[in-house]
This record gives structure tokens, C-alpha cells and sequence, in this order.
């Protein structure tokens, strides 16, 4: 891999990294972090590289899904067509040429749009069966959602009971939204009962939806506006979206009466900046206008890429900006060790919401805008709690203004702050003890490909680390059966049945123990090859004082280098490694077989399907061990297909090429004799 590929992959896992923290706040826990601006100029970044380095792209990136997870407290229901969200266009440009795009992919001169607001609410699945609504379901992760009937049922913009004649079952898409008068008497409500307020009428629509007592909700300032519609059966779709909208106005469902339609990319802008000039004079926030097209056979035509559809787009507006003061500065530490800068600034009212703290993001940041105490800065806010600075009136900054500077040691932990030369984010290096990465580094050790320790969940690790119980992943091997059968949701059984998988677990290899540490960059084809390399872990600790001579091991550059080294360099990160091996935790060392002479050296093989004994993963990683390169795709070159439950197109695939297949039993039967 050359050096800018290395580059730009390290940017791409930071971006994951970070839009699925950002997810977890936004979708989960009603939190959000930083705002819409950001997230979205963060997403285009990663959407931009993926197209350019497709290789890089997996299948748990946040652009390959819509993002987000159910709340806890809430029954969780599957949507029967997925709720997608929509990309992003930021300037005509763009616009220009989504719409470009669409015409060629068509062979037209020409589309004609429909265009609406861009309503900054709750989106919402409403599903009616025989005219009657039976289920409201929020949006949640695109393929599941939570079911809120019971609330939604109290807004009296959604019938009970559709008009006209209605087919046997329709499922309506929409938006709830709290809109600027209902939401400034809810919140003046609120404060009179000394209670806590709402950050905008967005976050107050989700709060309201996500009521357990619909007496509550039914109090709530709510509305609903349809704007799509994602199945129908026993009977007919329109044709068209604009035929749908009237059609869903016709059954009695409300639809924004703003919406219109358009010709070409012209009449989109006109629209936008028409929208734009009436955005303060409305009801409810905005924060832009949809484009669809408006044919629905065009639409099907078009398709969808994985996260959205090739047939709409979404036109944002610009966030909106203030000027304040820049108090001082404090260094937060995530959850993965990164350190982010936050201001603390001088009280500020934007877009209607007090603002104090703001976002620097990393110190690149800070020196590229050459943002320091005591400045008069640029706040940007699009609707979220958490805004973000974005510039410095350079002639309004005080003789006595100071420098930002990185921290030498975590503020949380003590250890060394690590900034390799070439990525923007610090961290630190703490990893197996710093208390802000303990959960984090909790889940990973026991994921799958690591140390494998089935039932250690989220919530059981929340659980473990609320109780004191665990500090660092060493003292998961000091828990007994009888504490933990006293947890929230354990029981006698699956006390004993973790404490069984934590045994098994000390059985390892080292690649995986590697693999668990967390180490920075340090994947599982990484960890391998080190192990591989040196053979043990002592020799690789003694090496990983010598940047050169860790750069020997294939796979490892200067930026991975640098990462063994700080993480090994930290006391605190031997202490529980020495701990773990205490506790029993062991694997076999040696130098291995120089890989040229292992049996399936050579070979490509596919796995596909369920395996009955074993994981993909582990028949994985004894197919590597035996030299073989396991792949996921099948192709001519492809040496052996493995195929258990349930195979589906892999199969079709092999069987067509002529590639040999054999099932589970075959696999471990050959495995065996080679092994």
C-alpha cells in the first residue's frame, strides 16, 4: 500500500470512527454532538474518498448503511421497505449535477422535479391496514425502528382513519415536527415546572415522540406532514410524486402545501432561493429543500445506491453563524483515546439557542484557523446542541491572547498524549487503562475476531464499569458466576455460561491477542504479520522501541510504527498485559513455518453460508494459518468454495465457473489432515 493510500485510509477510519460516534448520540441517545454542517461535510469527505478508493470501502461503514440503532424502552419493529436516508447537496454546483447525473442515466433532455421543504423533524413510518393506522414506527437505523403508535396516535394531524377508499395496507412516510410557537411555550412550560428544556424544536419532537405516557405527548405541540409513501398493497401507486402527494391529501393526510413542481435544475434553484428567502417567516425550521424526481417508473429506473436514492437529493442551507469570545479551552478524551479541544466561550444566542462550548475538532484545526484565547471567533450552529468554531476575526484579537496547546499527558489518565507526524487527532495512550477509553476497550477485547468472548455485550460491559467491578480488560478474569447472576438481565445460566467463554478465551493466539490490545492501526492482518514476525510478545515489545526495526514487518509503515511504539512505551499498557497473562491468558510461541511451505499456500478460498461448528470467522483464521487466503468474492482464480446454510449467490457463482464446492464436514475433514 503507497504511502497516500496509506494516507487517505487512515483518514477514512477516523471519519467512520468518528460519524459513528456521532450516530450513537444523534440516534440513540438524543444527544447530538456537533452539527448537521459538520456531520454532513464530514459524510461527503467519506462518500468522496470511497468513490475514489473503492477497495477501502466495508461493509460496516456508515456510508454502505443508514446510520443509527433503536433506543432502549421501546419494542423494536422491522420496516417492510427500508427508510433510506437522502444525500446531500451543499452548493448549485452539486445540484447541478445530481441532476446531470440523473439525465444521463435516463437518456433525457430534461426532468421535471418535485420540490419541498426539508423539514428539520423526526421521520416517521405511518402503516394503515384496511384504512385503519395499526403501527407509527420512528426511522431508527433504516431497517428497524421503534414503534411510538401509542404517542403518535394523540397527533391530530395523523387520522385514525383514512378517507376515501384507501388500499388493503399503505405505508405513509413523514415528518413530526414541533414548530417555533409551540416549541418556545413548551419550553417557557417547562421552565415554570423546573424542568429541563428542550435544545430546539427538532430535539423537542423526538423527546415528545419517545414518551412512554402518551398523556405526555398528547401535550406536546406535534405535527405531522406525509411526504412519501413506502408500500401499498392491494392496490395502485400513483404514477408520480406529485399524483402521490395529492393522492395522500386526498386519503386525509396532511402534506406540506409548499411543495411544487419544477423543471430542470433551474426551477430547483429558483425554488431553493425562493424557500430560503421565506425560511424565517415560517411556522417550523428548515434547514433546506428536497428535489425528487417526480416519474415514478424515472424513479425506479434510477435505483439507489446503498445509503440513498439516485432520485432525490437534499439542498441544504447554509448554517447559520454568530460572533462571540473565546473564554479558554479544555481537552475532552473520546472513547477511542482521541483528544478533542473544546471552547468555552462567551454565552451567545444562535438560531435561538444559547451557546457556551463549541467544537475545535483537533489541534490541525486549531493552528490551520490559528484559533487562540481570547479571540472574537466565528460559532457556526445548524440546529444542534454542540457548535463548532470556524473562524477568527484576526483584527479583533487582544495583545494578550494565548496560544492553544496540546496537553503532554492525558487530562483523564496520566499517560503520554501521542500525535503521529500526519493525522490530525491526538490520543491518548493509555488504551488498556485510561478510564475514558475502559468501555470501548472492553468491547473490542471481547469482540469476535478478537479475544471472542460470546455474551460480554454493551450493556453487560455498562453494567460491569458502573459497578467498579471492571477497571481494565484483566479484571474480566476475576469475575465469578454468583456476582454476575445478580446482574440486570443475567440469571444463574448466563452468569456461568460468560464465565465459561471467559475461560475458553484465555486459549489464544497471539495474533489475536494482538489483535485485542486496541493497538492504534493495528488490524487483524497487521496483528498477524507481527506475530508472525517476531513470534513472541516479548520479542515484539523489546523490538517496539525501534521504529526501523518494526518497519521490517510487512504491513507496518512509519504511522503503524509509531503507534506500537507509544502504546508499548506506556506503563500503564504492560501493567495489564502482565495482568492478563497472570490470569491465565496464553497462546503458543515459536517461530512459525516459513509460509511457503504451509499445505494450502497458493490456494483461494471462499467461505459462504451458515457453519454449524464453528464461525466463519475461526474456520477463517485456520484456513489463513494453513497458508490459504480466504477471500470474499468468487472468481475464476478461487481454489475451493465452502459452502454451509443457507449459501445463496456465492454458490450460484462457484457452481457456474465450475469452481470446486464441498460442504462443512468436508472442510474440517481437511483441516484436519492438514493440521
Amino acid at each position: 500500500m503507497g504511502e497516500e493510500q496509506e494516507s487517505v485510509r487512515q483518514r477514512i477510519d477516523e471519519l467512520r470512527e468518528q460519524i459513528r460516534r456521532y450516530d450513537h448520540h444523534y440516534y440513540v441517545l438524543d444527544d447530538p454532538l456537533v452539527p448537521d454542517a459538520e456531520y454532513d461535510r464530514q459524510l461527503a469527505e467519506l462518500v468522496a474518498l470511497e468513490a475514489r478508493y473503492p477497495e477501502l470501502i466495508t461493509a460496516d461503514s456508515p456510508t454502505q448503511r443508514v446510520a443509527g440503532a433503536p433506543a432502549s424502552g421501546f419494542v423494536e419493529v422491522e420496516h417492510v421497505v427500508p427508510m433510506r436516508s437522502l444525500g446531500n447537496a451543499f452548493s448549485e454546483a452539486e445540484v447541478a449535477d445530481f441532476d446531470r447525473r440523473a439525465r444521463e442515466r435516463l437518456g433525457v433532455a430534461s426532468i421535471t422535479y418535485v420540490a419541498e421543504p426539508k423539514l428539520d423533524g423526526l421521520a416517521i413510518s405511518l402503516l394503515y391496514e384496511d384504512g385503519v393506522l395499526v403501527r407509527a414506527a420512528t426511522r431508527g437505523d433504516g431497517e428497524r425502528g421503534e414503534a411510538v403508535t401509542h404517542n403518535v396516535r394523540t397527533l391530530r394531524t395523523v387520522p385514525l382513519r383514512l378517507a376515501g377508499t384507501p388500499p388493503a395496507r399503505l405505508e405513509v412516510r413523514g415528518e413530526v415536527v414541533m414548530g417555533h410557537a409551540g416549541f418556545e411555550a413548551l419550553n417557557a412550560r417547562l421552565r415554570a415546572q423546573g424542568g429541563k428544556t428542550f435544545a430546539n424544536p427538532r430535539n423537542a419532537a423526538a423527546g415528545s415522540l419517545r414518551q412512554l405516557d402518551p398523556a405526555v405527548a398528547a401535550q406536546r405541540p406535534l405535527e405531522f406532514f406525509g411526504y412519501g409513501v413506502g408500500l401499498v398493497e392491494g392496490g395502485v401507486l400513483p404514477p408520480s410524486q406529485s399524483e402521490t402527494l395529492a393522492w395522500l391529501s386526498e386519503l386525509g393526510l396532511r402534506v406540506n402545501p409548499l411543495w411544487r413542481q419544477v423543471e430542470g435544475v433551474d426551477g430547483c434553484l429558483a425554488y431553493q432561493h425562493e424557500i430560503g428567502e421565506r425560511r424565517d417567516a415560517l411556522p417550523y425550521e428548515i434547514d433546506g429543500v428536497v428535489y425528487k424526481v417526480d416519474r415514478r417508473d424515472w424513479q425506479e429506473t434510477l435505483g439507489y445506491v446503498a445509503r440513498a436514492p439516485r432520485w432525490a437529493i437534499a439542498h441544504k442551507f447554509p448554517a447559520r453563524e454568530e460572533l462571540t469570545r473565546l473564554l479558554d479551552v479544555e481537552f475532552q478524551v473520546g472513547r477511542t483515546g482521541a483528544l478533542t479541544p473544546v471552547a468555552r466561550l462567551e454565552p451567545v444566542a444562535v438560531s435561538g439557542v444559547t451557546v457556551s462550548n463549541a467544537t475545535l475538532h483537533n489541534m490541525d484545526e486549531v493552528r490551520r484557523k490559528d484559533v487562540r484565547i481570547g479571540d472574537s471567533v466565528v460559532v457556526r450552529r445548524a440546529g444542534d446542541v454542540i457548535p463548532e468554531v470556524v473562524g477568527v476575526v484576526i483584527e479583533r484579537r487582544p495583545a494578550d491572547a494565548r496560544e492553544i496547546t496540546l496537553p503532554d499527558h492525558c487530562p483523564v489518565c496520566g499517560s503520554s498524549v501521542e500525535q503521529v507526524e500526519g493525522e490530525a487527532v491526538a490520543r491518548c495512550s493509555g488504551g488498556l487503562y485510561c478510564p475514558a477509553q475502559r468501555k470501548e476497550a472492553i468491547r473490542h477485547f471481547a469482540s469476535r475476531r478478537a479475544l471472542d468472548i460470546e455474551g460480554l455485550g454493551e450493556r453487560l460491559i455498562d453494567q460491569l464499569v458502573a459497578r467498579g467491578w471492571v477497571h481494565d480488560v484483566a479484571d474480566l478474569y476475576r469475575l465469578d458466576a454468583v456476582a454476575l447472576g445478580a446482574l440486570e438481565r443475567m440469571g444463574e445460566r448466563s452468569a456461568q455460561n460468560l464465565v465459561a467463554a471467559l475461560e475458553a478465551s484465555k486459549q489464544t493466539t497471539l495474533a489475536r491477542f494482538l489483535f485485542a490490545l486496541g493497538i492504534r492501526e493495528v488490524g487483524e492482518a497487521t496483528a498477524r504479520a507481527l506475530a508472525n514476525h517476531f513470534g513472541s510478545l516479548d520479542a515484539l515489545i523489546e523490538a517496539s522501541g525501534d521504529l526501523e526495526r518494526l518497519q521490517q514487518v510487512d504491513d507496518v509503515g512509519p504511522v503503524v510504527a509509531a503507534h506500537l511504539h507509544a502504546f508499548f512505551a506506556e506503563p500503564h499498557n504492560r501493567d495489564v498485559i502482565a495482568r492478563l497473562r497472570t490470569a491465565g491468558v496464553v497462546w503458543l510461541e515459536g517461530p512459525p513455518a516459513p509460509r511457503e511451505t504451509l499445505p494450502l499456500t497458493g490456494q483461494t478460498w471462499v467461505l459462504t453460508g451458515t457453519l454449524e461448528s464453528m464461525s466463519r470467522d475461526q474456520a477463517k483464521a485456520r484456513l489463513e494459518a494453513l497458508g490459504a487466503k480466504v477471500a470474499g468474492s468468487v472468481s475464476k482464480k478461487t481454489t475451493c468454495v465452502v459452502a454451509g446454510r443457507d449459501a445463496g449467490s456465492k454458490l450460484d457463482k462457484a457452481q457456474t465457473l465450475g469452481v470446486e464446492v464441498i460442504d462443512e464436514a468436508e472442510l474440517i475433514t481437511r483441516m484436519q489432515a492438514l493440521e
